[in-house]
């Protein structure tokens, strides 16, 4: 039996409007028992992140909750990662973490996977309604975002079918400093849309996209990241300082002007509404910044373009997109198909299909437009490509556009 009174302050926020919650919202006793008993959500991280997670997920009412996490407690984590005890280091802190959680909070159930998260198939995270990230590393960040993209199915016009939707909360921390972002596949940015932000990776140089912004975001943080830096060294920066924030925006105008991007303003500048920084080194400052949702994502889009000459085969085709700069790594042995056709498959279907590569893509495809789909042994889930066919003229023009 619940404690009276228990979940008084979670009801103040799920049974009355308020202005904390989306204009989509529609308060309803019933969500609390959602919540406890139907909703299931999933941690990824048992370590510094994830022990908090639970303990607030499990406190907020979360009945059903699964932790996943390959990792073993070491003695350096006990003086930050509160689940654990000395008795406790050596064994797996999923295991130990869930335990905790068990023990101390009743009425919750939380399931720990001592595993990696790529040994799990796409079918164990398609039940979770909530997936949310405890995560430092950047890799396993960028795969997960894979997962939560990959159930993502679109509408004829390119729109994202709101039922296939998975939900995916990133955060990270270091020292007194933390960020936090809601990502909704097909609707906000997801997390390889705004992944120039971080520092230069050995697959993915910073340099690169920073020399061709797409959105007034990239211009500002541009300025903020790279140019502050390089121009006013020894100096750091202060959002709470005016100077500081208006020598960004003067920049971030600057680089927009140069690259031909509207947008910029100073209330952009200082900071919108889907990200949030948290700052705690000295006193405490938060800081939020609205990032723009990339419409060429490898991830998260409703069609990667591409552009090929108007008598391509599908052989060609084929050709040109592992020459793609940007599958760089991604494709080894593609199958193409559109919508319900099978053009070229790998496997059982190599033969039937194996004549296509031949034949002239336009009339494979019954135009000069399409969306593709390409699946390979190295993509988590299909690519999706919208091809549009055309001689050089036509393609220089409509590039040019």
């Amino acid at each position: 039996m619940d404690v009276p009174g228990r979940w008084k302050d979670l009801d103040h926020l799920l049974t009355r409007p308020g202005n904390v919650v989306g204009p989509g919202f529609e308060p309803d006793p019933a969500l609390r028992a959602f919540l406890h008993d139907d909703c299931r959500v999933l941690c990824v991280g048992a370590g510094g992140l994830g022990c908090e997670l639970l303990k607030d997920l499990a406190l907020s009412g979360f009945g059903q909750i699964d932790v996943i996490d390959m990792d073993t407690i070491d003695v350096s984590n006990l003086n930050r990662q509160f689940l654990f005890r000395l008795k406790d280091v050596g064994k797996p802190k999923a295991e130990v973490a869930a335990a905790a959680i068990n023990q101390r909070v009743a009425g919750v159930h939380v399931t720990p996977h001592f595993c990696r998260i790529e040994e799990k198939p796409l079918e164990f995270y398609q039940q979770f309604q909530i997936i949310i990230l405890g995560l430092d590393s950047l890799e396993a960040r960028r795969y997960m975002n894979q997962v939560a993209c990959s159930f993502l199915a679109f509408e004829e016009d390119g729109s994202p079918d709101l039922s296939t939707i998975k939900p995916m909360i990133d955060g990270g921390t270091e020292g007194f400093k933390g960020h936090a972002r809601v990502i909704l596949p097909g609707f906000t940015p997801c997390f390889e849309c705004t992944l120039w932000l971080f520092p230069p990776q050995t697959k993915f140089p910073l340099c690169t996209l920073a020399e061709t912004p797409r959105s007034p975001a990239h211009c500002i943080e541009y300025a903020h990241l790279i140019q502050w830096g390089q121009e006013r060294p020894g100096h750091d920066f202060d959002a709470d300082v005016e100077e500081h924030m208006r020598w960004v925006y003067d920049e971030a105008l600057k680089r927009a002007a140069k690259f031909g991007i509207a947008g910029v303003s100073y209330q952009l500048t200082q900071g919108m509404d889907n990200y949030m920084m948290y700052v705690g080194t000295d006193g405490i400052y938060t800081h939020t910044v609205k990032y723009e949702k990339d419409a060429a994502c490898l991830i998260c889009s409703s069609g990667v373009p591409l552009h090929a000459p108007a008598s391509s085969t599908l052989q060609q085709v084929i050709d040109q997109l592992q020459r793609d700069p940007r599958f760089e790594g991604k494709l080894q042995s593609p199958s193409v198909s559109c919508g319900p056709q099978n053009l070229y498959m790998h496997g059982i279907f190599e033969e039937e299909t194996r004549q296509n590569l031949q034949k002239d893509m336009k009339m494979l495809i019954g135009g000069s437009h399409a969306i593709l789909q390409v699946n390979d042994k190295k993509l988590l889930a299909p690519l999706r490509c919208r091809l549009t066919l055309s001689d050089h003229s036509d393609l220089d023009a409509e590039m040019a556009e």
